[in-house]
């Protein structure tokens, strides 16, 4: 009998659990997040290297299932999620280097391959029992949860965003879908999206009149297939050169960015590891030796990056928990809006390249970088079409708006408006009866 890898909570006052167990939960119950006994170690050879980005996330993930009543379907979960490429495309201005391009799902966004991983694992888990999804989101991850989830029986999304902080085709997005999914603009801050939620996946009594779960990073069934696409991309630039190489990866939640490091710590060849953020500090701060000091996110033209409390820290902590360690693994650089904005003029200007606001803050660290004869890799984590607003300005014509973002686009949509109060979206939950309830049964 396979031995079970167990999880346990990054605050570690709660009994270990099984990885669907964990998946379930969305967050641990003493308010921590779920980590691993100890991360797996793989060796290169284990992938095959003529497989697919579906392949080599059956391989990478199969030890986090073991004894897991999902292990058997993994194969089938990694073919549904990852049906769509995550190419590596050459950079012809910058020899050596390549941007992963990670916006060709449904939603034109990198959450998309955490989201419909996470609702193929629930697919599998849920029972007669109807669930709800909450979803705090800064920009992207919430139109990833709600294509993911659409229409899927016995599962509501409530998705919360930040009023007038998303980008204008984010927010249509948010509110497009309709059925089983509701959107909510939070008068707040993302962060504050982010604290009522896990407020209240923390009210034990709340979850027992209604169940609930997460599709944050904040979730393991979100975060682990993240580590896919960095696998995938490392080991095919690793045969190609020899030589292992560099990532720079926007981040806001640390979700994405945690989800590269934890593949190199597996034993993948994966070299330096930078994080591009944007205006919001708080993890540039903490590189450069301050204590780590969250604070309230600054609204920047990276959206989807303000972020002044990185939930997943308390996994980057545990993964590496003292901090000269920390800090010598990984870097981390800030970019204002100033930079963002002359980075993509310049791109589209001198290499006809466009990306969006996220990218652009990574692809200034490219630009200041040297060669070292290692790849480097631009993690691209949207498409610059859902930033028209920032980019027509800057560069005088709308990108070209890919087939999914303008079915999504061409939907009426609606967001209804909520205090940024824990109170405010219990009683909003404990309210919402009839939308609840239609879905419960099978109804919409």
């Amino acid at each position: 009998m396979i031995e079970p890898l167990l999880y346990h909570s990054t605050r570690g006052a709660h009994p270990a659990v099984r990885i669907d167990e964990a998946i379930a939960a969305g967050l641990a119950p003493d308010g921590g997040l779920y980590v691993p006994e100890a991360l797996p170690q793989l060796d290169p050879s284990a992938f095959d290297p003529h497989g697919h980005l579906a392949d080599t996330a059956t391989t990478l993930l199969t030890p986090f299932f073991a004894g897991s009543p999902l292990a058997a379907a993994l194969p089938a979960i990694c073919a549904e999620a990852f049906d769509f490429d995550a190419p590596l495309r050459a950079l012809p201005q910058r020899p050596g280097a390549a941007v992963l391009e990670l916006f060709h799902g449904p939603s034109a966004a990198f959450k998309d391959f955490g989201a419909r991983f996470l609702a193929a694992c629930f697919r599998r888990l849920q029972g007669t029992q109807p669930l709800t999804i909450l979803v705090a989101t800064s920009g992207d991850t919430g139109a990833a949860v709600a294509a993911a989830f659409h229409r899927q029986p016995g599962v509501s999304v409530v998705i919360l965003y930040p009023d007038g902080r998303v980008s204008p085709r984010q927010a249509h997005q948010l509110g497009c879908f309709g059925d089983n999914v509701q959107a909510l603009r939070v008068d707040g801050s993302f962060d504050d999206c982010q604290r009522m939620v896990k407020a209240a996946l923390n009210d034990a009594q709340l979850q027992a009149q209604l169940p609930l779960s997460s599709a944050n990073s904040i979730s393991l069934g979100r975060l682990l297939p993240q580590m896919s696409y960095y696998a995938h991309a490392a080991l095919k630039l690793w045969r190609q050169h020899h030589v292992a190489p560099h990532f720079i990866i926007p981040t806001g939640n640390l979700g994405n960015a945690l989800a590269c490091l934890w593949v190199r710590e597996m034993g993948l060849p994966i070299g330096r590891i930078q994080f591009a953020c944007n205006a919001n500090i708080t993890l540039p701060d903490f590189f450069a030796g301050a204590d780590y000091t969250p604070r309230e996110a600054v609204a920047t033209l990276a959206n989807a990056m303000d972020v002044g409390a990185p939930s997943n820290f308390e996994r980057l902590h545990w993964t590496l928990p003292h901090e000269d360690e920390l800090r010598a693994a990984l870097q981390a650089h800030s970019v204002d809006d100033a930079t963002i904005r002359s980075t993509i003029v310049q791109h589209a200007r001198d290499q006809h390249e466009l990306f969006c606001p996220h990218t652009a803050t990574a692809m200034h660290l490219l630009d200041r970088e040297p060669l070292d004869g290692a790849p480097w890799v631009v993690v691209a984590t949207a498409h610059p079409a859902k930033f028209e607003t920032v980019l027509e300005p800057l560069i005088g014509y709308a990108p070209a708006v890919p087939p999914s973002l303008l079915a999504m686009l061409e939907r009426a949509a609606f967001a209804e408006p909520l205090m940024a109060d824990e109170g405010a979206l219990r009683d909003w939950l404990l309210g919402a009866g009839e939308f609840l309830g239609v879905r419960r049964r099978g109804v919409g």
